[in-house]
């Protein structure tokens, strides 16, 4: 059989060797949706796409009324369907479908939007139904769902949560049912999600290739059966497909009956308190995947066996307090609290007493932390280590030999790069964006602005002969839509980690500096490369990347000494910016750097500058103490760059800023921001 005609075939569920959390995890949305999808998180060639492909297959059929196009139960048709009403003897059922989103996805394409055909061609206002209609009943499934615009993201989420989709655009008022099985992929190393949309998942599963060379043999070796002969390869697992879906159906069938014990449901709470999630979200999640746990294995009673299986799956991603901590659960302590918190019924008699060299006391946990164990040193309290932008207390100096620990992290104010780009939709600066606001319209096709184009044919109507109903639009008619929204920028830093920072003790203030501009390209989508100069020459700690994660731990384990090359970091971070604009020509860079601008080693910056002088630049100013020679801001001369000290980064120091901005004739950004010096200039 050719390869193009087994190109739909699908690997089966069955036959998918090893990530057992991850089946588990799809299995029990599959026996109850309402538990809110799976966010599967892991590395590049894991099977994640596979396994969930593989899924649709294993679902029940579903019935739906013929000819409706948003998929209505027959037995249950919706009363506010578009396509409705419809007639109670009208039935069909189909197989339950799998409809993907790609990451270049438009809102329309998502949620629907006016029939531009039908409104042109027969004058009636009429909807076209989008993805979130056709996977009604069947499951949703986005690859990359990190690289996925939040716009996107968030209406996709809203309409999982309410199991309904809202459409007001274009005229249109539209609302229908968006009940499905959502799942979505992505490789934490291209970037994160939000914690808030984190949280919107139901379960959250990593998964990794497996390090047992058996068990990796076996999965290339079906594999590879897969791929010579799809069709053979399914039907030998047919019977082991058969029986997972008729588990499934069996599971489905009995969830209603189900019952969540108060003992069960104290136990749930208890563990969302002793975790300390944020709202209540987690304790619906963990109780309606242990009730479908407990259906999935043939049991009419929540266990405490289901709660811990739960509570491992649906509360891990929901833990993270900052954007660079990584998921986890800490399974002591979820079975202390289980534990504690257990069924009367089933605690034995007489607690055994806890052995007397037991470490963690009555609670069998580890030691309380405080002041039991080594106290860390303490800072010299200089005026250097003192100097805190966000006005907390400094922490403690690194051991000799050792990278300083980072300062904690503040909100940093904005610094955008001037004039409109059309990169990657984020939150930085101005650009033209799909997502954003339409402020007119120009000539063209993609995004059809509808009130343009029908103005600009209605005065030829006369001329093209048209005396009935309807409308003739010529091509040179067609207006698309101009959209002002933002952009995600290339954020490169180039940090001095040469001895004239570590002597001053000032790598922490700075490692804290560059923690907090790291969370907030984060948290505006961008992407951020790390250069490090110190000693002979510079290094690229950190590639460009989406992933913001990796620069914080390049960042915590740099070291500090040595001579300063600050014309050779120049370099590199002209080098790496030429790379970039040929890889992505459209993402527009913000050089950052932070250094007191001594240059000990290598030439004059000065000579260097003017490779950087076409790139918006902010000079992060480190010197200190009370003689300042000035040289950080001598270089931001040279670049053309806007010039910050360090102890001016945070937010909340803004408004003394903007008071002597004012008296020098620097002008502030309308955001709270601050424009570079090249765009003051321009």
């Amino acid at each position: 059989m050719s390869r193009r005609a087994n190109a739909g075939a699908r690997y089966p569920f069955s036959a998918v060797v090893g990530m057992d959390d991850l089946k588990l995890a799809l299995l029990v949305n599959a026996v109850s949706p309402g538990v809110g999808g799976v966010l599967v998180r892991g590395e590049k060639g894991t099977a994640k796409s596979t396994i969930v492909r593989a899924l649709a297959g294993l679902l029940p059929p579903v019935g739906v009324v013929p000819g409706c196009r948003f998929s209505c139960d027959p037995g249950d048709p919706d009363p506010e369907c578009p396509d409705g009403p419809h007639a109670d003897d009208l039935a069909e059922r189909r197989p339950a479908r799998l409809v993907e989103l790609p990451v270049g996805a438009s809102e329309d394409r998502l949620t629907g939007s006016l029939d531009i055909e039908r409104a042109l061609t027969e004058g009636v206002k009429a909807f076209e139904p989008g993805l979130l209609a056709a996977a009604h009943r069947g499951v949703l499934y986005v690859d990359e769902v990190n690289l996925l615009h939040d716009h996107l993201v968030d209406l996709l989420l809203d309409a999982a949560a309410m199991g309904e989709s809202y459409v007001e655009r274009e005229g249109v008022s539209v609302r229908h049912a968006a009940r499905f099985l959502l799942v979505g992929t992505m490789n934490p190393e291209e970037g994160e999600l939000r914690p808030q949309l984190l949280d919107r998942f139901g379960l959250t599963v990593e998964v990794a290739a497996t390090r047992d060379p058996d068990e990796r043999a076996e999965v290339v070796r079906r594999r590879l059966r897969f791929e010579e002969d799809p069709a053979g390869f399914a039907a030998g697992w047919a019977e082991a497909e058969a029986e997972l879906a008729g588990r499934i159906a069996a599971a489905q069938s009995r969830l209603a009956r189900v019952v969540l014990t108060d003992a069960a449901l104290r136990q749930i709470t208890a563990v969302c308190a002793a975790f300390e999630v944020d709202g209540l979200r987690a304790d619906l999640v963990t109780a309606r995947a242990a009730i479908a746990l407990a259906a999935w294995h043939d049991r009419m009673e929540v266990t405490s066996e289901d709660v811990r299986t739960a509570a491992r799956l649906a509360l891990p991603h929901r833990r993270r307090r900052d954007p660079f901590d990584a998921p986890g659960l800490d399974r002591q302590k979820l079975d202390d609290v289980l534990e504690e918190h257990g069924e009367p019924e089933h605690e034995p008699e007489h607690e055994p007493e806890p052995p007397e060299d037991d470490p963690g006391g009555p609670g069998g946990g580890p030691p309380p932390q405080g002041g039991d164990g080594p106290v860390p040193p303490q800072g010299s309290g200089s005026e250097d280590e003192q100097q805190q932008p966000n006005g907390q207390a400094p922490a403690p100096s690194a051991a000799p030999g050792e990278p300083a620990p980072a300062d904690a992290a503040y909100k940093p104010r904005l610094f955008t790069v001037p004039g409109t780009g059309m990169g990657a939709p984020g939150r930085r600066s101005k650009a033209r964006s799909p997502y954003g606001r339409v402020s007119g319209a120009q000539p063209g096709s993609r995004g059809l602005h509808l009130t343009a184009t029908l103005r600009a044919a209605a005065p030829h109507q006369h001329a093209r002969g048209r005396s009935g109903p309807g409308l003739v639009v010529a091509a040179d008619d067609l207006r698309e839509a101009v959209r002002d929204g933002r952009e995600g920028n290339l954020v490169l830093f180039v940090v001095d980690a040469s001895g004239s920072m570590a002597a001053r003790q000032r790598m922490r203030a700075v490692k804290g500096a560059v923690l907090s501009l790291l969370l907030d390209a984060y948290q505006r989508r961008d992407k951020v490369g790390l250069i490090t100069f110190r000693g002979p020459d510079a290094e690229l700690a950190l590639p460009p990347t989406s992933s913001v994660e990796a620069g914080a731990r390049r960042l915590e384990r740099l070291a500090t000494g040595g001579r300063t090359p600050l014309a050779a970091g120049l370099l590199r971070a002209a080098e790496v910016l030429r790379v970039e604009r040929l890889r992505d020509p459209a993402r527009r860079p913000l050089l950052v750097v932070v250094t007191d601008g001594r240059a000990t080693h290598g030439p004059d910056p000065a000579t260097v500058a003017g490779l950087l002088s076409s790139v918006a630049s902010v000079v992060v100013d480190c010197e200190s103490g009370p003689v300042r020679l000035g040289l950080a801001q001598r270089l931001a001369g040279h670049l053309g760059a806007e010039s910050v000290r360090l102890d001016e980064l945070a937010a909340d120091s803004l408004a003394g800023v903007v008071r002597s901005a004012r008296a020098s004739g620097r002008v502030a950004s309308v955001d709270g921001g601050w424009r570079t010096g090249k765009e003051r200039t321009a």
